[in-house]
């Protein structure tokens, strides 16, 4: 019978059917649901049992009384002052990472080969894609292995020049507001840092601190760092639809596709450059290709090149990496500064014994500021650009005090915390740069700035130098002082981030 022959009354009584099988259907689906959260966190409880935690609540976990908003990093550093190596950190019922700050236990999973935790770096895929950073197994091995030579030290060599100018434009911007008000110093290194990169990496000619149109990529970067902060601490926006139709997740979109027309704008570049015969007699004179290069004109295992999706994925993924923590470490950095003169002071003075008025650093200077470099490896202990990394265990862990973890658990490395652990650092808020003295004995993983074991940072040499450059330029024209009305608030995102930016006073030097 066909529904057109159905009477009112028929028809009424089928959609009444099948609304309650619907609703049976749907009640099923909540109770599969239900039992399926008790089974996974009665399961965690037993795999955390040997780690002690504080309260938290039975479904919302530790969001609804602790870690939350300013207060995140201040709650943290309780729990490891009362909880020793680690604690289990609930984000909802079903879902808790144990976090770690112990140095012994910090070696014993970066000495592992366990993936990065699936179900925390899945949300970045959408915006940075699977490049380094998000890979695992053999196709990760395979990236950074190609990947290598454009961090070898003839590459980096020629860099400090171009690092060098671009500090200069920043610096010579500083000298026009220098006796202003204090300025937020982090929009102006970020720029700065994306400027180095640019022209380092991906071989850009012009400057990207005289072009307003980077300013766009740069607020979506720091939008996505924050929406994916708060994506990973709700329950309901895991789920990628019903995230994509919520205001975060419109907003999550709308900026992956600026970032994505960048790196796309980026790319297609230097494609149309290396059409010229000329540009590649460059290359040929240089005998090392650049990061961009060396992915178009990569031959994987197979032979085939890189696809599409690939390179950009690795385009996206330094491009974020090789700019944003650069930023934040040197932003901090010149707070801790500000705020001890006299340790400022006596890197300047270094700097000036070696530099003169700084008309030309080389790589051969790089390694003749001990003091300075000791102030910058303090700063990053205090500050480290990246606050903490996630594992997933893919077989248990048995820790040296004796505790252990199944296999499937999420394990927080929060190189935050072990910078801050007063067991590991005496008076973990005290700037101090001699605990990085020549002579000063410490645990093989007590410092991790950029990560450690296999898959430590493959930029940290590039890094170092440009802090180094960075702060022996900047400390050459200006004396840093602080702003005691705008105290800056750490907050743990992807990147160690102001709530408030970070401002300081530029008094020029004659």
């Amino acid at each position: 019978m066909s529904v057109s022959a159905l009477s009112p009354t028929q028809f009424l009584g089928s959609i009444s059917v099948l609304l309650q099988v619907a609703s049976v259907l749907g009640v099923l689906l909540l109770l599969v649901k239900a039992v399926q959260f008790y089974l996974h966190r009665q399961w965690l409880l037993k795999a955390l049992q040997q780690f002690p935690s504080p309260p938290c609540h039975w479904f919302f976990g530790h969001k609804c009384l602790q870690f939350q908003g300013d207060q995140e990093l201040k709650e943290f550093m309780s729990c490891v002052e009362n909880f020793p190596s680690a604690f289990p950190r609930w984000f909802w019922g079903s879902k808790a990472h144990l976090a770690v700050y112990d140095p012994d236990y910090m070696k014993v999973i970066l000495g592992r080969s366990d993936p990065k935790a699936n179900g925390v770096y899945r949300l970045l895929a959408p915006w940075i894609g699977y490049g380094l950073l998000l890979l695992n197994g053999q196709p990760w091995f395979q990236h950074r292995r190609m990947l290598t030579p454009a961090f070898h030290y003839d590459i980096l060599k020629p860099y400090v020049k171009n690092m060098a100018d671009s500090i200069r434009l920043m610096l010579d911007k500083w000298e026009r507001l220098a006796g202003q008000d204090s300025i937020e110093i982090f929009q102006h290194i970020s720029l700065m840092t994306l400027d180095t990169v640019m022209k380092c990496a991906f071989s850009h000619k012009g400057s990207v601190q005289v072009d307003g149109n980077y300013k766009t990529y740069l607020q979506a970067i720091g939008d996505l760092n924050n929406l994916f902060h708060f994506r990973v601490r709700n329950i309901f926006h895991q789920n990628d639809t019903i995230y994509n139709l919520s205001s975060n997740g419109r907003l999550s979109n709308k900026a992956c596709q600026l970032a994505h027309d960048h790196t796309d704008g980026v790319i297609k570049l230097r494609k149309d450059q290396l059409r010229d015969e000329g540009e590649l007699e460059k290359i040929k004179k240089k005998r090392r290709l650049d990061f961009l290069d060396i992915l178009l004109f990569a031959r994987m295992e197979n032979g085939n090149s890189l696809s599409d999706k690939d390179l950009r994925a690795e385009v996206d993924t330094f491009m974020f990496e090789g700019h944003d923590t650069t930023a934040s470490g040197v932003s901090w950095i010149f707070y801790a500064l500000a705020t001890h003169p006299e340790h400022q002071q006596r890197c300047r003075e270094e700097v000036q014994s070696l530099l003169g008025d700084g008309s030309s650093i080389t790589w051969d200077h790089l390694d003749q500021m001990p003091y300075t470099t000791m102030c910058i490896k303090e700063a990053l202990r205090l500050y480290p650009p990246v606050p903490g990394i996630v594992r997933e265990l893919s077989t248990p862990v048995t820790f040296p005090d004796g505790r252990s973890l199944p296999k499937g658990v999420q394990v927080t490395l929060s190189i935050y915390g072990l910078h801050h652990n007063p067991k590991v650092w005496p008076n973990p808020e005290v700037f101090d740069p001699s605990r990085f003295a020549p002579d000063s004995p410490r645990h093989s993983h007590s410092f991790l700035p950029f990560s450690g074991g296999a898959r430590n940072c493959i930029g940290k040499q590039f890094a170092m130098n440009e802090l180094k450059v960075i702060v022996a330029l900047t400390l050459l024209r200006f004396e840093l002082l602080p702003d005691p009305t705008r105290v800056p608030i750490p907050l743990p995102r992807l990147v160690l981030k102001s709530k408030n930016g970070i401002y300081l006073h530029l008094k020029k030097l004659h």
